[in-house]
């Protein structure tokens, strides 16, 4: 039996961090003193700010009590307060961000994957005499006060230009006694984000303020070893970063190998072509002689014919007993949906599934289940149609193109449309085929496909039996493909 890796770089990530704020990373040696001569030398180095009036004295913190001190530590380190350590903790400049200005100024949003492009940041107006308070300097750290990334933290490893930073920062500015990365690789931690989480207050927005970061405690080490468990936890870090990458770039080969797959079957050079099965011809001839009876018997109305496919729209040669045809042409009819009346509690949580988009998984052949469902009432007081269990449902805006199988009876949204064909047709091969069409969409902020853009869409067609072997020869192929075994990354 295959055994399958499981490989969650992010929880290695945190369990790495652990270990480092433990000392369970680096050994302790004699030579490297001991945290409480440090945090002398520091207290010492902020006196002296104070007296040459560089710095404000702020009020004592309180001692460290026992029960905020959540793992032993080894005998040369000592806990300490972020406020102890830190020169200063500073908010930013509260002004707007302009295109042109004095100064740049960084925000949160110029913040990501703790990294910064200068060269996107805005300006501000700020006046000159109030610059140097706010300026950053190389080993900062940036600390995310409010909104949805309250805690993010950003080490400032370079500054190319005299930069502000905005009011929704708090900036820590700490001795060169200590390791700038060691600090961050703090600020990473669970110990960090738990103590966070406590001091968050949340009103409109989560917020968490300079006395709450300052209060923080953390472990100290003696510099020589914070700066041991730096470079080893880096070490580490960039090991993990090379099997992300590793598996990114497995993924993208994955992809290829899978397009190329469904490329060769929609060509024919998958499967073999048999005198046997006779020829598309006939099964399109079959399609619209149903199509026939059925405006006839009034079940479906009558639509404008679809133009005759043009040779530049046959992007690949077929078989001879294929054709190309426009999937208006195979379709018996299409119905689309809607959405009941959210703010009516009587339309919502029933037994009748009610497919969105979110429903819809690009890498999902069926779906038999919803996240919402709807109540008879929603259904018949909204423009949701019901739809019975096996048919081929499009997505038409946002995810457009995406398409499923529904395994059960289902109501549909306004963003989705089901497709109907005869039993000539193999929904599996039409859905195959939807994995690597490219549709003309519109639409300025939501991006969508307008219908006849989806009927007009042209598509190679084999006979029947041809379908069937292609489906099946893409069912034992495509999950040869797929990477082994569990894999989680942080995103």
């Amino acid at each position: 039996m295959t055994k399958h890796l499981h490989i969650d770089t992010q929880a290695m990530r945190a369990k790495i961090l652990d270990l480092a704020i433990q000392g369970k990373l680096t050994d302790q040696r004699a030579e490297d003193g001991n945290a409480q001569d440090l945090l002398k030398d520091i207290q010492a180095e902020k006196e002296k700010l104070i007296k040459e009036q560089q710095i404000k004295k702020e009020k004592p913190l309180p001692e460290i009590e026992a029960d905020e001190i959540p793992f032993e530590i080894p005998k040369n380190w000592m806990w300490a307060r972020w406020g102890t350590l830190s020169i200063s903790i500073k908010y930013g400049y509260n002004t707007s961000a302009q295109k042109d200005g004095k100064i740049k100024m960084v925000r949160i949003s110029d913040i990501q994957n703790n990294q910064v492009n200068w060269d996107s940041v805005p300006f501000c107006n700020i006046p000159k005499e109030e610059i140097t308070q706010y300026l950053l300097r190389k080993n900062d750290i940036l600390f995310a006060r409010t909104g949805g990334t309250v805690g993010k933290s950003y080490l400032v490893s370079e500054v190319p230009e005299n930069v502000v930073y905005a009011g929704y920062l708090i900036r820590t500015r700490y001795s060169e006694k200590l390791s700038p990365q060691y600090l961050k690789y703090f600020m990473e931690s669970d110990l960090y984000w738990s103590q966070l989480k406590k001091g968050t207050t949340t009103t409109a927005q989560p917020n968490c303020n300079a006395k709450t970061l300052g209060k923080m405690v953390l472990p100290l080490p003696p510099l020589a070893e914070q700066k041991r468990i730096a470079d080893k936890v880096a070490t580490l870090f960039a090991q993990l970063d090379a099997i992300d990458k590793a598996y990114e770039e497995y993924r993208e080969l994955q992809q290829t190998m899978k397009a190329k797959l469904l490329d060769l079957a929609v060509q024919g050079k998958l499967t073999d072509q048999r005198e046997e099965d006779g020829n598309a011809r006939d099964l399109l001839k079959e399609i619209q002689a149903e199509k026939e009876k059925l405006i006839k018997e009034k079940q479906i109305k009558k639509e404008k014919p679809l133009p005759e496919i043009t040779e530049e729209e046959k992007t690949f040669d077929i078989p001879e007993n294929w054709m190309w045809v426009r999937l208006g042409e195979m379709i018996l009819n299409h119905i689309g949906g809607g959405t009941p009346d959210k703010s009516n509690e009587a339309y919502w949580n029933g037994d009748i599934p009610w497919m969105s988009v979110k429903d819809v998984h690009q890498d999902s052949m069926y779906a038999d289940r919803t996240i919402d469902s709807i109540t008879p009432a929603g259904l018949e007081n909204s423009s949701s149609n019901l739809i019975e269990a096996n048919r081929l449902i499009v997505v038409m805006r946002m995810a457009v193109g995406r398409a499923v199988i529904n395994k059960l009876p289902v109501a549909i949204n306004q963003d989705l449309r089901a497709l109907f064909f005869r039993d000539n047709v193999t929904q599996e091969y039409i859905l195959r085929i939807f994995k690597i069409l490219k549709f003309e969409t519109s639409g300025m902020t939501v991006k969508g496909i307008k219908l006849w853009v989806l009927l007009n869409t042209p598509i190679p067609l084999p006979p029947l039996a041809e379908q069937k072997r292609i489906v099946a020869k893409l069912d034992e192929l495509l999950p040869l493909c797929n990477v082994p075994g569990v894999y989680s990354k942080e995103k």
